[in-house]
């Protein structure tokens, strides 16, 4: 087979594209990895001699299905369901669910996508999907997000198992629809085991695993800046979120002595110039985890600056942390972070950057980490929990805590290892996505044409 010419990547990028007609989310995610890892194809044949790029961005199945339910007020809704099963090459198909009237079919084959490169960094034996609904849980009581879970799982059930396809929470769906999606889940299999992960305490649910996506883009924020002989310590930080993942991103930073100065919502963004207090963090945990309040409240509460309809990447800093969701930073943004001397972006979300703001911070010199290894944290943990089930025991939070420490730690050493220049900068973005790949590909070649 001839060696692929410099025209190939835009020819399979528009092939892709043909194939898969308005879902630009998913194109977007496909170019990004295969603008690194082209180059390494081409170097390495039997990649390319056996169709590995055409067959790991062709999905395994997308199974769609109709989810009929009853409001508080005896009204029949009918909303779609997804589940994207891209990849079980490495291990049982693991990612998350996400209810929010944004899903749709695109969306979901991004987040797939990435969670296949995601898993692979983690070392754990996990393969990459997604799933959701265009329902959006917010402003519904507790009973009707319970018959929309029950309705959910009844037509996802046949399709998912504790060594199938596990999947977890994600926007939209954190302890409560987990806790009504397992139920269920359990009263139509009469078994009870680790089929879904994120689960509350009570019944198999791992400590740290709500904070573990957060925690985690810290940790990776840490050996950055370590590996450059610096620390977190009195740095100025924006957050974007106000979710579980944004609020224990703050949380850890707080911890390791960092000034966090935003967080956001659909709202606008809260400005504190002089950083957080342990006080102020506590009342926005309350606030958005068990009021599900908005952030003008807290503004009000604490006389600080609220920014209506505003992000946060316009405020002076040295560290940001995009944790809200795709696509939030964009190329003006990225030029107001470097104009006001930013010195790394760490991705808490998935892909929050557009690549044109990506671009921007390479050329710029910028620290740059992308959420399949930044974000990477919580399905970690998501694989812990399941390990534990599997044991049948539970671990302390700080052993869970320490695992999740070194899963970073390695997953950083794997983007130093493969992003490095031979300037001796490190490209995150290209090891994140070589070193993610590079496992998958390896385990499909060995595995034969399946």
């Amino acid at each position: 087979m001839s060696r692929p010419h410099h025209l190939d990547l835009d020819r399979f990028v528009r092939g892709l594209a043909r194939r898969n007609p308005a879902q630009a989310e998913f194109h977007q995610a496909v170019r990004e990895v295969m603008h690194d890892v082209f180059p390494f194809v081409r170097e390495n044949l039997r990649y390319s001699e056996q169709a590995i790029l055409e067959r790991m961005t062709e999905p395994d199945r997308v199974v769609i299905f109709r989810v009929t339910w009853e409001d508080d007020r005896g009204r029949v809704h009918a909303h779609r369901g997804w589940r994207v099963q891209f990849s079980n090459t490495i291990g049982p198909y693991k990612g998350g669910l996400r209810f929010h009237r944004s899903v749709n079919q695109s969306i979901l084959k991004f987040l797939a996508f990435e969670q296949i490169f995601k898993n692979s960094l983690t070392g754990l034996p996990m393969g990459g999907a997604k799933g959701g609904s265009n329902f959006d849980p917010h402003g519904r009581s507790d009973r009707e997000v319970m018959r929309f879970c029950q309705a959910f799982m009844t037509q996802l059930a046949p399709y998912i198992g504790e060594d199938t396809d596990v999947p977890a929470g994600d926007m939209g769906v954190g302890s409560r629809e987990i806790s009504y999606l397992f139920g269920q889940w359990r009263r139509l299999e009469n078994r009870f085991v680790g089929v879904l992960t994120g689960k509350d305490l009570s019944f198999g649910g791992s400590l740290i695993r709500k904070e573990a996506t957060g925690y985690g883009a810290v940790y990776f924020a840490e050996d950055m800046l370590t590996l450059r002989g610096d620390s977190l310590a009195g740095k100025t930080c924006t957050v974007s979120g106000s979710g579980n993942v944004a609020l224990y991103c703050v949380e850890k930073l707080l911890q390791s002595e960092a000034r966090v100065v935003t967080v956001s919502d659909s709202d606008g963004t809260i400005y504190v110039p002089q950083g957080f207090t342990w006080e102020m963090f506590d009342h926005l945990k309350d606030l958005k985890e068990k009021r599900r309040g908005r952030l003008g409240e807290f503004a009000e509460k604490f006389g600080v600056e609220f920014r209506g309809q505003s992000r946060p990447w316009s405020v002076p800093c040295d560290l940001a942390f995009p944790c809200a969701t795709q696509n939030e930073l964009n190329a003006e943004d990225a030029a107001a972070l470097v104009g006001n001397g930013v010195q790394a972006v760490v991705e808490g979300a998935n892909m929050p950057c557009t690549p044109e703001a990506v671009e921007l911070f390479r050329t710029k010199g910028v620290l740059y980490a992308p959420g399949k290894a930044a974000n990477a944290g919580g399905v970690s943990v998501s694989g812990l929990e399941q390990s534990q089930n599997s044991l049948r025991l539970s671990w302390s939070r700080e052993e869970v805590d320490s695992r999740l420490r070194t899963i970073m730690h390695e997953i950083h050493k794997k983007c130093v290892a493969y992003g490095q220049d031979p300037s001796g900068m490190i490209n995150y973005q290209r090891g994140a996505n070589l070193a993610g790949f590079v496992r998958v590909a390896d385990a499909m070649l060995a595995q034969g044409l399946v």
